[in-house]
């Protein structure tokens, strides 16, 4: 199991998450940040569990956000 944590609220809409792991990330119309699918908020951290096959897109995703607001943590 793969736990993704994602601070939404920081995001610039670089939308670098959505072309490296784009069955994860969608970009929101409204305000042109990026939203984490199926993620439950929790104090402005937005996080979902995944499988392991989602592991190494979203690993991808993480390293190349530049404002480090993606953590993937594997369980």
């Amino acid at each position: 199991m793969v736990i993704i944590t994602h601070q939404r609220e920081k995001c610039i809409g670089c939308n670098y998450c959505v072309e490296l792991a784009f069955q994860r990330w969608r970009m929101s119309k409204k305000d042109g940040k990026v939203t984490l699918i199926s993620g439950v908020n929790k104090k402005g951290f937005y996080s979902t569990k995944v499988g392991d096959e989602e592991l190494e897109d979203n690993l991808k995703a993480a390293q190349a956000c530049p404002m480090n607001i993606i953590q993937v943590k594997k369980n």
